[in-house]
């Protein structure tokens, strides 16, 4: 596994404990489809690391449909067994010559945040906002890390935090 080195906490493995049968929902887009298909590989690679991790997997559109699905998600599957301890959203936009990015970059922004707040589960920020596809390379195992990869990682690391409070 290719984890970047910028910060070695924030990348560790090694602190994560009481993760157990852990659910994790994962929503993506169908838009950039290859982008995502490599975000969400990542994830799985961290996660078939660890082991014991439940994954359902949700295609929505759209990165503007991401924060619904979240919250349909965590509110249709609430006290059910299998309901998701964490969400991780997956998508890429990248910028075109309209002022579309930005709408859609700031619609989604608002909406996960607003979900970190009112869902008692975390939805994670895996979705690349982009100028150019190659800059979606460079953060999928290239120069930038794997963003995939450390999406997981902050998902794992939420559930822990989560679980440790609620002892």
């Amino acid at each position: 596994m290719a984890l970047s080195s910028e910060s070695n906490t924030l990348l560790s493995l090694d602190e994560l404990h009481n993760i157990n049968a852990a659910n994790i929902a994962i929503v993506s887009t169908e838009w950039n489809d290859k982008i995502v298909a490599a975000q969400i590989s990542g994830a799985l690679d961290v996660l078939n690391k660890i082991g014991g991790i439940n994954v359902t997997q949700y295609v929505v559109p759209g990165a503007f449909e991401i924060p619904f699905a979240c919250k349909q998600i965590a509110e249709k599957t609430k006290g059910i067994v299998g309901a998701p301890d964490a969400i991780i959203a997956f998508g890429a936009v990248i910028r075109g010559g309209t002022p579309h990015f930005e709408y859609v970059c700031e619609a989604l922004v608002q909406g996960v945040s607003a979900l970190n707040i009112s869902l008692p589960i975390p939805t994670i920020f895996g979705v690349l906002t982009l100028n150019t596809e190659a800059e979606a390379w460079e953060r999928l195992g290239g120069v930038h890390g794997h963003k995939g990869e450390e999406a997981a990682i902050a998902a794992l690391k939420m559930i822990q935090f989560n679980r440790a409070i609620s002892i």
